[in-house]
């Protein structure tokens, strides 16, 4: 055979990497510690490359004619798919809710402050049916105004925009999300292994919507919020209501935001159901190349909206889908409802009697009259006693529902943008919110050399420094921006009591601290930030370099008043790999749970490795236990932590108490103890090849300078100024 045939049946390019046909590594070695959550955003991937700042970018946006063009993109209705009532407001906010939708509050995970609905799995999630069209209508515009809007900011735009040119006067809109080029495929959207698996899956039991499986806010797989038909597809408002309360909770919303983001979502617009979705092609990860992105191709479509599958429920909530008015209410309370079956065979309810002057208009022919409907999820809001109380109450006052709804809108398109100086725009509002976690500004004008000098001759020893900031700064999440070290709420309740703040210990720094910073009219997040990076730099010194760790003054002091202590419960970490601490044994693994944390900080998978030896090595493990510590040096910042690791002097020998012991390999004399933690640095292929880099002999000083500059991204990762 000439050495360029290829074999019959054999294909010339390698499998797996490419497609879905070929094993990857971790099917092969399913318990192997999957680093690929701390990759997901590689900097490879942003086809705007390294130096691209879309914050600046999108200043110089013309904002009032962005606004403009998509308003008029509203009635442009197109052939290829055209608009209901000859108006897309109502599928631009469907797009732009199910883009913000998604978020939870556990985590700050989802959500639509990253363009994430463009990729799987949520552009293919059942919930999100012809969502794909939404984007692709808003192509024009996002092709005319380039690299200075994302896809995020636009498609949150598109649906505050649509609010506005159906009449309502919205609260306000920001700029500055940034997006993402690449699936967020290590997210946990649930164990399930198919699309609206029954919600059984993922509740201890489904009648107690409490026992949900955490962080989990959606009752399915492939849902946003909760069944539109009901439990599992079985109608009954009153556990309807259950549901909706507990996942509009997990997604940061009280009851009265809950109910008027359901009636001022179902005040416009319609669902579709008036055909057979059997019919439906495949969604867009699914489809093949023709279909150019596009799923649930509809081949009875036949140009008219009035045919289109989605939902499977079908028709609209209001007489007018195209106006914001009180119709919900009207509809909703004036009549009396029963089940029936939509086209497409879906549990929703219609009215009972209802007068023809009260039908909306059908979507594509307005000389015909059709029956409205209600979704299980509707019937909630009125049988219900909380809700219906709160919905009486905004019949009762119009103006309060609109400013109620208005301001529950802009929470969910803005819950995961993080504190108010990260706006952007002419229409952000000013009003501090307390969702926003509100931090007034800092003193700059401060002695920093002099507070760092008075620090040091506090008595306080590098652990006590170095763990008070980390764990000041380590709440931060990447994931909504929520957390870290600006506004100090470390000494505020609830993080003051957090067990893995070690509240004696904290409480000690603090009273040494806070006189400190009041002296010197500095904030007391900036001193202890400040005492951190002084821990750092004594650390430093002692293992034989002087640095001096960067700062940036400014920050800001929180009171009780402006922390929704409620809220910032879930900000309590449950294990802190950085500090050895494990609140209590978890089905994760404890390296498991160390990866999530350094995720949710934004760190790399060398950045979290030079983190964690720097931590070992000065000593500020939880409780100031001495597993991972493998130095006599503690309290400077030596490689000895990976030195050691690697030394093949030692053997590792698992305890009853589930502490390994590090033994001479020649005596079996006891060395050091050793966490799975601090192992997995060693035994993952990964991670010991970074922790080797730092174990050479050569690069003492390339791990100080690494540890800085990774602390220094911690303190500041919260800042948008820094």
């Amino acid at each position: 055979m000439d050495g360029n045939d290829i074999g019959a049946g054999k294909c010339p390019v390698m499998h797996g990497a490419i497609t879905e046909t070929g094993t990857t590594v971790t099917d092969w070695w399913p318990k192997s510690l999957n680093l690929d959550i701390l990759h997901q955003h590689d900097t490879k991937t942003n086809p705007l490359g390294q130096d691209f700042d879309y914050r600046t970018e999108v200043k110089s946006l013309d904002f009032d004619a962005i606004k403009a063009d998509v308003k008029a993109l509203m009635t442009e209705s197109q052939d290829w798919w055209p608009a209901d009532y000859g108006h897309y407001g109502g599928l631009m906010i469907r797009l732009a809710w199910h883009s913000a939708g998604s978020y939870r509050l556990a985590d700050g995970r989802g959500g639509g402050g990253a363009g994430n609905i463009r990729f799987a799995p949520l552009n293919s999630w059942p919930d999100n049916g012809n969502l794909d069209k939404a984007r692709r209508l808003l192509w024009p515009v996002k092709k005319k105004y380039g690299n200075k809007v994302s896809w995020a900011d636009l498609i949150l735009l598109a649906g505050t925009m649509a609010y506005e040119s159906m009449g309502l006067k919205t609260f306000g809109f920001s700029f500055g999300r940034e997006d993402i080029w690449a699936p967020e495929k290590d997210v946990y959207w649930g164990a399930e292994r198919e699309w609206l698996a029954p919600s059984d899956e993922r509740y201890a039991d489904v009648g107690k919507p409490d026992t949900m499986d955490n962080p989990l806010a959606a009752v399915q797989m492939g849902l946003i919020y909760v069944n539109p038909e009901g439990v599992n597809g079985v109608p009954d408002p009153f556990k309807t209501a259950a549901q909706v309360r507990e996942t509009f909770a997990r997604m940061a919303m009280n009851d009265e935001e809950t109910a008027a983001l359901t009636c001022g979502g179902h005040t416009v617009g319609k669902a579709h159901g008036n055909g057979d979705a059997g019919a439906l092609g495949a969604e867009p990860e699914g489809a093949d190349v023709e279909a150019q992105g596009f799923g649930w191709i509809n081949t009875n479509l036949g140009g008219k909206a009035a045919n289109a599958v989605t939902s499977g429920i079908e028709g609209a909530w209001t007489t007018e889908p195209t106006k914001w008015d009180m119709g919900y209410f009207k509809l909703l309370f004036g009549y009396e409802w029963e089940l029936t079956k939509s086209p497409a065979g879906a549990n929703q309810w219609r009215p009972v009697n209802i007068k023809e002057e009260d039908m909306p208009v059908d979507p594509s022919d307005a000389t015909k009259r059709v029956m409205p409907m209600m979704t299980d999820a509707d019937m909630a809001m009125k049988m219900d006693p909380t809700y219906n109380a709160i919905c009486q109450k905004f019949m009762a006052d119009p103006a309060y529902f609109d400013d109620t709804f208005a301001r529950a809108w802009f929470k969910l398109t803005h819950r995961d943008m993080g504190t108010r100086d990260r706006y952007i725009g002419p229409d952000a509002p000013s009003e501090d919110l307390i969702w926003q976690d509100p931090i007034p500004a800092g003193s700059t004008g401060y002695d920093v050399d002099a507070v760092k000098a008075k620090i040091a001759d506090s008595g306080l020893s590098v652990a006590e420094m170095v763990s008070t900031a980390w764990d000041s700064a380590r709440t931060f999440r990447q994931s909504d921006l929520r957390g870290g070290a600006n506004g100090a709420r470390i000494r505020l309740a609830p993080q003051k009591d957090w067990e893995g703040n070690e509240p004696a210990r904290l409480a000690k720094v603090l009273s040494v601290l806070e006189p400190i910073a009041a002296a010197a009219d500095a904030s007391v997040a900036d001193v202890i930030v400040l005492a951190g990076n002084v821990g750092v730099e004594k650390a430093a010194k002692a293992a034989g370099f002087d640095v001096k760790v960067p700062f940036t003054p400014g920050r800001g002091d929180a009171t009780q008043e402006m922390t929704d202590a409620d809220s910032f419960d879930v900000l309590e970490p449950v294990a802190d790999g950085f500090r050895n601490w494990l609140k209590k044994d978890y089905v994760v693994s404890p390296e498991e749970l160390m990866l999530d944390r350094a995720q949710l900080m934004g760190l790399s998978a060398p950045e979290m490795t030079v983190l964690l030896g720097g931590m070992r090595a000065m000593g500020t493990n939880y409780g100031g236990t001495a597993h991972g510590v493998f130095t006599d040096r503690s309290g400077a910042l030596t490689t000895d932590f990976f030195v050691n690791l690697t030394d093949m002097g030692f053997k590792w020998v698992l305890g009853d108490d589930g502490i390994y012991s590090i033994q001479d390999r020649a005596s079996g004399a006891p060395r050091w103890t050793a966490t799975r933690v601090d192992l997995v640095f060693g035994s993952n292929s990964i991670l010991r090849s970074y922790a080797e880099v730092y174990a050479q002999d050569d690069n003492a000083g390339k791990f100080v300078a690494d540890f800085v500059a990774t602390w220094t991204k911690v303190m500041n990762a919260d800042r948008v100024d820094a």
